[in-house]
């Protein structure tokens, strides 16, 4: 079974966590959280699907750091308690994910 399916469109979206306008990722990717607080939503089942029936808010609680990966932002749904783990989006030219935040969290700090 193949676990990545490609969203037809690259899009921004209005985070349902604190309100700010996320525009796509720059280099064609698709970002899938928000770069100012880090949160996400539980909409997939596999990467891209938009299959979950979740819907809950995806909360950033910690960082891994992978050497293939670069840092890694690993979310706990707030509504089932799902794990989820997502690549941080760092070098993106238009808004790149908050690095304080991600510093925070690699410390065990929860700021959110």
């Amino acid at each position: 079974m193949r676990r990545f399916i490609a969203q037809g469109t690259n899009e921004g979206f209005v985070c349902a966590q604190c309100g700010e306008e996320v525009p796509p990722l720059a280099n064609g990717s698709y970002r899938n959280h928000c770069p100012y607080c880090l949160y996400s939503l539980h909409v997939d089942v596999y990467p891209g699907d938009r299959a979950s029936d979740c819907q809950g808010s995806l909360k950033p609680v910690r960082v891994e750091h992978s050497g293939k990966k670069g840092w890694v932002i690993v979310h706990q749904c707030e509504r089932c308690g799902d794990i989820r783990r997502n690549k941080a989006a760092l070098d993106d030219p238009l808004i790149a994910d908050d690095y304080d935040l991600i510093i925070m969290l690699s410390q065990g700090s929860n700021p959110l």
